[in-house]
């Protein structure tokens, strides 16, 4: 039987393979570390063809480089042992929420998502930490094969640490922060759909050196814009010369050429003029009449000069039915003006049939009068400078969250109307989101709101590393111990707040989150490496679990392992005196219960899942192990059945 991996997506492997089905005779085949035959690129053989030239050394070229990139790339793409065990006691409606608030840091957290969102994330947005000197710079915490390595690079310290300050003082004061960027885009832009947009905030500090790595990660062909947004009116009152009053939003598209932003008002006072709205969007209604006056004192929307614009539109008495072909008892209405005056349609007649079909016009009668009107959708003019008053971060950011949580917990939250706008030009419906520098959790509070008050049903995942508060802190003193609990009781009190207030009725209400925490693999080493075991370890290591570890822990590992969403609903069953999970019914069903017999592994093949795991020492005998296979095989052959 099939054991999982359980560790995290192979990115190397998965590149190699790619690259053979393109230069076949540069991919070969090495025995790693571990014995195992593993795929490997000659690389010499690989430069040669991709060259027009014979290939002798390194040549110049345009990019951005700094020390330790090559070691950041090979961070982003080393696997790792570890995974994300579930707290439902942290968590709100844990069972039914499809939000996700993951703690840990979020390079592992990044590595550990790749199969099971590839793809699948709408929108990132990100506010890292800024590198001004004293910001806290993430650092990662690898398997131990590459500690050295990482501690030789200056990555962790002799102690392991996985944070620390990254001042002027150090050398690497521009490349630490570089590396760090860069290993975690280039891990987020995998998750992106290919219509997707990643949206990143930024000061003055490091907006070059960011812009260089988006554009060399994302292609610069797919740099959408770099707005300004005036999040400080008043300015930085502590400047020497210029008080800073502005940062910037890089927005960028996995492919420019499939993205596309709603057509949506961001301007509050213009949106309220689109009074109405369908199943498509809101709009306001304008006169079908043509007013467009042409040039050169020409009028072309009059009739005579503009004769194939004038036809007749035929309503229904109900004026529920518009149509350009005379019916019985339907109304010919024709462009004349109250005064009058014989004026053309806005479109030739073949447009305006398509208008029918789209339902873009509507009839209406005033004073006995019939009229034509077309829909005109809620669109505006997205420019890239951003000065409305609710982007101010300290009114609309620091106040909304002090008057939520009761005391100062945060500093310098964004505001959440800027978040609340960027999620209405790129998202809507079901779209997910992610945050993997959450903060305080504003983009998650955002997407609460915009739920209720549009109707839509957008999903977050927030991630958030559990950096400690400062003990003279007023977070501190209010009993939050790391930022990530900040984050989760933010979402909570947000999640009340919204629900108190009016929203849409097709929203699905979902305030909720489940509370997945970033560690060590629940694996015991014996499960990666028993090669390694000595002969007198076998009697004292049979287990490889570890045994601190729950059946829910196991569960989520597998779901990881097996790139299944980590938001479906999980169910339990007691199936022939045995616990079981299923995953969303069918797409998983679990038992890591001791004693497995056939009658049990019969009752679940009849059940017909698309995946099955046990444990491997959980069969009641050796047989039973052996014929787990073959009745799934009778029963359920579609089944994937595996073990850990």
């Amino acid at each position: 039987m099939n054991k999982l991996k359980m560790h995290s997506f192979d990115i190397i492997q998965k590149n190699i393979e790619k690259m053979k089905v393109l230069f076949p005779s540069c991919v070969t085949e090495a025995k790693g570390k571990d014995g195992e035959i593993k795929l490997s690129v000659d690389f010499d053989r690989l430069k040669q063809e991709l060259s027009y030239f014979i290939v002798e050394g390194p040549q110049e070229r345009y990019q951005l480089d700094w020390p330790g990139k090559r070691e950041a790339l090979l961070t982003a793409n080393m696997p790792i042992t570890k995974t994300l065990r579930p707290c439902s006691k942290e968590s709100v409606n844990f069972d039914d929420t499809k939000n996700l608030f993951i703690e840990g840091d979020n390079l592992d957290v990044l590595k550990l998502l790749q199969e099971t969102y590839l793809a699948k994330v709408k929108m990132i947005y990100i506010d890292p930490p800024y590198n001004t000197g004293t910001a806290m710079i993430y650092k990662n915490d690898f398997s131990e094969k590459i500690d050295k390595y990482l501690e030789r690079t200056n990555q962790i310290d002799e102690n392991g640490n996985s944070l620390v300050v990254n001042r002027n003082s150090n050398g690497r004061f521009h490349s630490d922060w570089l590396s760090m960027m860069y290993s975690r885009l280039k891990l987020a832009r995998n998750l992106l759909t290919d219509d997707g947009f990643a949206i990143l905030a930024m000061d003055d500090s490091e907006i070059e050196n960011l812009i260089k790595i988006c554009d060399e990660i994302f292609g610069s062909e797919n740099r959408i814009s770099i707005i300004s947004v005036v999040h400080k009116p008043e300015g930085r009152n502590q400047e020497k010369f210029i008080g800073t009053s502005n940062e910037f939003a890089l927005i960028y598209a996995k492919n420019k050429s499939l993205a596309n932003f709603n057509n949506v008002v961001l301007n509050e006072e213009v949106a309220k003029t689109f009074k109405f709205s369908d199943s498509n969007s809101n709009y306001k209604l304008q006169s079908f009449i043509s007013k467009n006056h042409g040039r050169a004192g020409k009028d072309t929307s009059l009739r005579i000069n503009k004769p194939q614009f004038w036809y007749p539109i035929f309503v229904s008495p109900d004026l529920q039915e518009i149509t350009v072909q005379e019916k019985v008892g339907y109304k010919a209405i024709y462009p004349v003006t109250s005064t009058g005056q014989e004026r053309t349609w806005n479109t030739s007649k073949d447009t305006c049939i398509d208008l029918i079909k789209k339902g873009e016009l509507v009839a209406i009668n005033k004073d006995d009068k019939i009229s034509i009107f077309q829909k005109y959708r809620e669109k505006q003019v997205i420019k890239s400078h951003w000065i409305d008053k609710k982007y101010n971060a300290t009114n609309y950011g620091t106040k909304i969250l002090d008057n939520l949580m009761q005391t100062k917990t945060f500093d310098f939250p964004k505001s959440l109307y800027l978040l609340i706008d960027l999620l209405k030009l790129t998202t809507k419906n079901d779209d997910l989101i992610m945050d993997f520098f959450a903060g305080s959790s504003t983009t998650a509070h955002a997407v609460m709101q915009l739920n209720a008050e549009d109707g839509g049903n957008r999903r977050f995942i927030m991630v958030q590393f559990p950096e400690k508060c400062d003990q003279k802190s007023e977070a501190f003193k209010a009993g939050y111990q790391n930022i990530a609990e900040i984050s989760k009781e933010r979402i909570r009190r947000a999640g009340i707040k919204v629900l108190k207030d009016n929203f849409n009725e097709q929203w699905h209400k979902d305030i909720g989150f489940r509370v997945l925490k970033l560690d060590s693999s629940n694996m015991a080493d014996v499960y990666y490496s028993p090669e390694q075991l000595k002969q007198n370890d076998l009697f004292e290591q049979i287990e490889n679990i570890k045994a601190d570890r729950t059946d829910e822990d196991l569960l989520f590992q597998i779901l990881l392992d097996w790139g299944i969403d980590l938001s479906l609903p999980v169910k339990k069953e007691i199936i022939q005196n045995k616990l079981v999970f299923f995953v969303d019914d069918n797409a998983l069903a679990a038992c890591f219960n001791l004693g497995v017999d056939e009658n049990l592994i019969k009752e679940l093949a009849n059940k017909k899942p698309l995946r099955v795991v046990f444990r491997n020492d959980g069969f009641d005998s050796d047989v039973v192990k052996i014929n787990a296979e073959q009745i799934f095989k009778q029963i359920s052959p579609n089944t994937e059945v595996k073990a850990i």
